[in-house]
């Protein structure tokens, strides 16, 4: 028995050996529901310990060699691997067939494993490809699981995903986890779930060990901020945000220029470029992913010490996703948010969460460095050379993405914008809005 929950011998072995000591609350407050056979509605951010709340039971449930027995679908393809990979870490002392489908990759290998699946872990244009093709079978499956609703309808999913759920039996377990609960995952509650028990913890992000800060800085000036932070911050591993494909890229070429290692990660870029990208950081082979918030969804790196902001998020849910990758298992994180004129209307947004305190910090004296504001093909083909630097490169988006031609970002149409008129950001017109932060004028460390 591990946190007063009944598990399998051979669960309770792998939990133990992945250096687990005692379950989340959302794993304490699902799993017994979903032993029982109940609907669950699970509502929980990134980092809570999602994947172990239903890969658990389900391991439990399912039989080797009796036929396709659950169905989990995913937003995305690094989801899609992440949640793959866990699930054949839980069952290393049972026999059991987990397969991944998404795309982006040759469907052929997947149509021979998918003969002997037992589990499948796929996103929603790959799955119903194989559906229509009729190469998977849904006829035996009894447990259903939407991972990440929230974001696999922001995706445009949602027709997909009812397709699929019209071929699975209605006399099955449906299983639903998101973070936050829109009219279209109430549309799907309502028509495919029965009587759902409905749990919701509270952010699984420890503020306690998270000192978070941002700095007011001209958009011209940003990105000579963030080499100065980065070079003068000495961080473990970081993962810089920002919010288009576009900008990815311009800020991984010039910080390639700077002689800063790192990975590009975002929905244009090939599987290949993509998985490279994570299995580099995750090795600590680079320790710095500059990524796009779809592409990064999900992902569960340990040990990150940093986040920045090189753009605010639009909602205070998406900050929260993104600051819930550092301070895990009661280590300590920094959160470093880079505010230029065109982030005040996000970043009152974010705010308007009264739980965040944010402090603003005054600004160092930097150096300015050369910015390209364009990514241009002339730039190296493949970083990873041992030249200094990593990362995904620059030969041009391929769309080698799911069945609908969409790669995982809605974010490529948005173009940086050089800098307006400076609209300067006041402490009283911020804490207005909920949220509270504190103006701070020292140098700071991890330990605050």
């Amino acid at each position: 028995m591990i946190s007063g929950i009944h598990l399998q011998p051979e669960l309770k072995k792998a939990f133990e050996e992945m250096g687990f000591l005692e379950m989340t609350d959302i794993q304490i407050k699902t799993i017994p529901l979903i032993q029982q056979g109940k609907d669950v509605i699970g509502q929980s951010q990134t980092g809570s310990g999602k994947t172990i709340a239903f890969g658990f039971p389900i391991l439990e449930k399912v039989n080797h060699n009796n036929g396709l027995q659950a169905l989990i679908l995913v937003p995305t393809r690094e989801l899609c691997e992440q949640v793959t990979t866990e699930m054949r870490k839980f069952s290393k002392h049972k026999r059991m067939s987990i397969i991944a489908v998404y795309g982006g990759v040759s469907i052929n290998p997947q149509i021979d494993n998918l003969r002997y699946a037992d589990i499948v872990v796929g996103t929603p244009g790959r799955t119903l490809d194989h559906l229509q093709r009729g190469t998977i079978n849904l006829r035996k499956v009894k447990i259903l699981v939407l991972d990440e609703a929230d974001k696999m309808f922001e995706m445009g999913f949602i027709e997909d995903v009812k397709k699929i759920i019209s071929q699975v039996p209605r006399e099955r377990q449906t299983l639903l986890f998101s973070a936050t609960i829109s009219h279209q995952v109430h549309d799907i509650v309502n028509n495919y779930m029965k009587n759902p028990a409905k749990i919701k913890v509270q952010s699984y992000v420890g503020q306690e060990k998270m000192a978070q800060y941002f700095y007011n800085v001209n958009s011209r000036d940003k990105f000579s901020l963030l080499v100065h932070i980065l070079k003068h911050e000495s961080p473990l591993l970081t993962i810089i945000f920002c919010a288009t494909r576009r900008r990815v890229d311009i800020v991984s070429k010039n910080l390639y220029k700077q002689g800063i290692q790192c990975q590009g990660l975002h929905g244009g870029l090939s599987q290949n470029r993509r998985k490279q990208a994570i299995d580099m950081f995750h090795n600590k082979k680079a320790d710095i992913l500059v990524a796009s918030d779809v592409a990064a969804r999900g992902l569960d790196i340990k040990n990150v010490s940093h986040i920045i902001n090189y753009d605010i998020p639009k909602t205070s849910k998406e900050y929260i996703h993104r600051i819930g990758r550092t301070a895990r298992a009661g280590k300590e994180g920094k959160v470093i948010s880079l505010l230029s004129e065109q982030d005040h209307d996000n970043f009152r947004n974010v705010m308007g969460d009264r739980s965040l305190v944010i402090e603003q910090l005054k600004l160092p004296e930097f150096q300015r460095v050369p910015f390209a504001a364009s990514v241009r093909e002339d730039h190296p083909r493949a970083y990873g050379r041992r030249t200094g630097y990593h990362s995904s490169g620059f030969r041009g988006h391929r769309r080698n993405e799911e069945r609908r031609s969409y790669s995982g970002d809605r974010d490529s149409r948005s173009e940086d914008r050089g800098p307006r008129q400076r609209d300067s950001y006041s402490g009283g017109r911020g804490t207005s809005h909920g949220g509270h932060f504190r103006s701070h004028s020292r140098r700071f460390g991890v330990n605050r």
